[in-house]
C-alpha cells in the first residue's frame, strides 16, 4: 500500500504544477506582459510632477506607447527630469509636447504626449521641450469652495 500512496502523491504534485503553469500563462496573457522590449529613451522636464512615478503610462491619444522609466531632479535647473521609455515602433515628431494628467480624482497620473507636426522624428536620447506639469486638483477645488478675498473693499459684501 505504500507504493500506491506515493503514486497518488506524485499525481497530485503533477496536478498542482500543471495548475500553477496554467495560472502563470493566464496572468501573462491577461496582464499584457511585453517582455524585455524596452524601446528608446527620451526625456522631458517638468516644473511639477505631482505623484508621477516610474512605471506610469505614457500615452498618445489615450493609447499606451511607453512607460516612465525614471523621475529625478535636475540639480542645475531644479526641474523634475522624467525619462520615458517609448515603444520602438512609435516614432514621435520632434515638436511633440507632453503633459502630466490625472486618470481621475482618486486615480494615478500618467504622461500624455501630443504628437506635433514636424517631419523630423524625436531621436533616442532627445528631449520633449514643450511640457506642462501636473495640476493640483485639490488646490483648485479648494479655491472654488473657499475663494480668497480680493482685498478690494468695493467687491466685498
Amino acid at each position: 500500500m505504500i507504493v500506491r500512496g506515493q503514486w497518488i502523491e506524485t499525481l497530485m504534485g503533477f496536478v498542482v504544477l500543471a495548475l500553477a503553469a496554467a495560472f502563470l500563462i493566464y496572468v501573462v496573457r491577461v496582464g499584457g506582459f511585453e517582455g524585455v522590449r524596452r524601446g528608446y529613451e527620451v526625456s522631458a522636464r517638468f516644473g511639477d510632477v505631482g505623484s508621477l512615478a516610474p512605471g506610469a503610462t505614457v500615452s498618445v491619444a489615450g493609447v499606451k506607447i511607453g512607460t516612465v522609466s525614471r523621475v529625478s531632479l535636475d540639480p542645475k535647473t531644479y526641474l523634475a527630469q522624467v525619462d520615458l521609455a517609448i515603444d520602438p515602433e512609435i516614432k514621435l515628431p520632434a515638436d511633440s509636447s507632453a503633459k502630466i494628467t490625472s486618470d481621475s480624482l482618486l486615480g494615478g497620473v500618467h504622461v500624455a504626449v501630443a504628437a506635433g507636426g514636424s517631419p523630423e522624428d524625436l531621436k533616442p536620447g532627445g528631449e520633449i521641450e514643450n511640457t506642462q506639469g501636473a495640476v493640483d486638483l485639490f488646490g483648485l477645488i479648494g479655491q472654488v469652495v473657499r475663494p480668497q478675498p480680493s482685498g478690494d473693499p468695493a467687491n466685498e459684501d
